[in-house]
């Protein structure tokens, strides 16, 4: 059967960039098994896990312009808009039955999610039409009041390429209800689909650059990484800023200790959540989840690493990786072989055995659901999130990344990333 050029074409590039970006280009190619649902067929619905913590939560979005920038993707059209999402530890009580439960998605963005273009069918495989993303719930109540308290450490969550914010709400709503105030940055025409203010919806320019023939996708991931840290910092800038600081629901604003600053991220926003710490002393812990931090083609020094691993950092970072190649202890993966080397300070590497990029994700526990009620292929499953028991993904997840900014950000160590763990065999210590 004859093989489509488009199809050749993001194939191309994803060959072209993989061997230094394992699992950034993934939003350039359709899986194989993203197919149309089959007709008729009722979409199937999911659940997202429970948080684990002890506190309710709530969460809101809001809409951000940065004024003292112009959207790199769109140049002289306008300023950066970003939305972001807080989740946050909850007040329970009384006023809780009056704020409805959050969706996983915004009734715009799933259905684009779910669609041809959309990171449900090309980065993740779900045949479009096959999932209901638009019933998945979420456990937070939408503009609840903030439980009250001392104020408590912030962390700020970036998606992998071309993934929305929400793809990783499992984690962030167990991050939430263990204390912690997450906002999650969706990074405007980089994520899937970005519900923006009137209405609007931005959808990704990747798929487009990807089937266009003299695309430099060295530029592309470069320009995304810098729009990515831009994005982070100008959140930070105005977090930071009561008079710029957006109206937020009852007691998060105080709720935020903004000297206790953390940031998390997959794949791209692996990289992303390390060259932030990097470039902005503000960012004192970071988690990298299976993101490699080097680029297509060097840059004017020769080198092809970011700034990040060339330099080092001294404050503490994380890095999780998977069995996929490419990934798997920093000794194999020369941007974490050389961040390791420079940096400074406590520097930690565990990788989920059985597991592939997607393991670290909303994907390990949505994906099998999908496949349970043959919505699509238990290879789909297999390809991104691995062999690995993905309630054990979910589990070690939420554990490990807990465990590190409980550490650095709090003082509470459970030693956890002391060593190997009888509790969770399947991660695997570097030394």
């Amino acid at each position: 059967m004859p093989v489509n050029e488009q199809g050749l074409r993001r194939r191309a590039l994803v060959a072209a960039g993989a061997l230094a970006l394992t699992g950034l280009l993934s939003a350039f190619a359709p899986h194989a098994n993203a197919a149309a649902a089959a007709p008729g067929a009722a979409p199937a619905r999911v659940a997202l896990p429970g948080p684990t913590g002890p506190y309710a939560v709530g969460t809101t979005t809001r809409h951000l312009v940065d004024a003292s920038r112009e959207d790199p993707w769109h140049p002289g059209r306008g300023h950066r808009e970003v939305s972001v999402g807080f989740w946050y530890p909850a007040a329970r009580g009384d006023q809780g039955t009056a704020h409805r439960t959050a969706p996983h998605m915004e009734p715009r963005a799933a259905a684009h999610f779910g669609s041809a273009t959309g990171a449900g069918t090309l980065n993740q495989g779900v045949p479009t039409g096959a999932a209901d993303w638009a019933g998945t719930r979420t456990h937070a109540r939408v503009d609840a009041p903030a439980a009250r308290g001392a104020a408590r450490p912030v962390v700020l969550y970036s998606a992998g390429l071309g993934d929305p914010r929400t793809w990783n709400t499992s984690l962030v709503e167990d991050l939430a209800s263990r204390g912690y105030v997450v906002v999650t940055v969706d990074h405007t025409y980089d994520s899937s689909e970005v519900a923006l203010s009137g209405g609007r919806l931005a959808t990704s320019v990747l798929p487009e650059l990807a089937a266009k023939p003299g695309t430099d996708i060295d530029a592309v991931l470069r320009t995304a990484l810098r729009a990515r840290v831009d994005d982070a910092r100008f959140v930070l800038d105005v977090l930071g800023a009561p008079g710029r600081r957006p109206a937020l629901p009852k007691d998060l604003a105080d709720a935020m200790d903004l000297r206790r600053v953390g940031m998390v991220g997959h794949s791209a926003g692996g990289f992303a959540a390390v060259q932030t710490m990097h470039d902005d002393r503000r960012v004192r812990a970071a988690v990298n989840m299976d993101g490699t931090m080097e680029f297509p083609a060097p840059d004017g020094t020769g080198s092809r690493l970011g700034t990040a691993p060339r330099d080092g950092v001294d404050r503490p970072f994380l890095l999780m990786g998977t069995d996929a190649a490419d990934s798997g202890p920093y000794e194999g993966q020369p941007s974490w072989k050389a961040l390791w080397e420079h940096s400074r300070g406590w520097r930690g590497n565990v990788t989920l055995t059985g597991s592939q990029h997607g393991a670290y994700t909303d994907a390990a526990p949505l994906l099998p659901q999908l496949a349970r009620q043959q919505a699509l292929p238990w290879e789909t499953v297999r390809k991104n999130v691995g062999t690995v028991d993905p309630q054990r993904a979910v589990a070690a997840t939420r554990a490990y990344v807990a465990s590190f900014l409980d550490r650095f950000l709090v003082g509470r160590d459970d030693h956890l990333l002391d060593g190997p763990s009888e509790r969770f065999p399947e991660m695997r210590h570097a030394r």
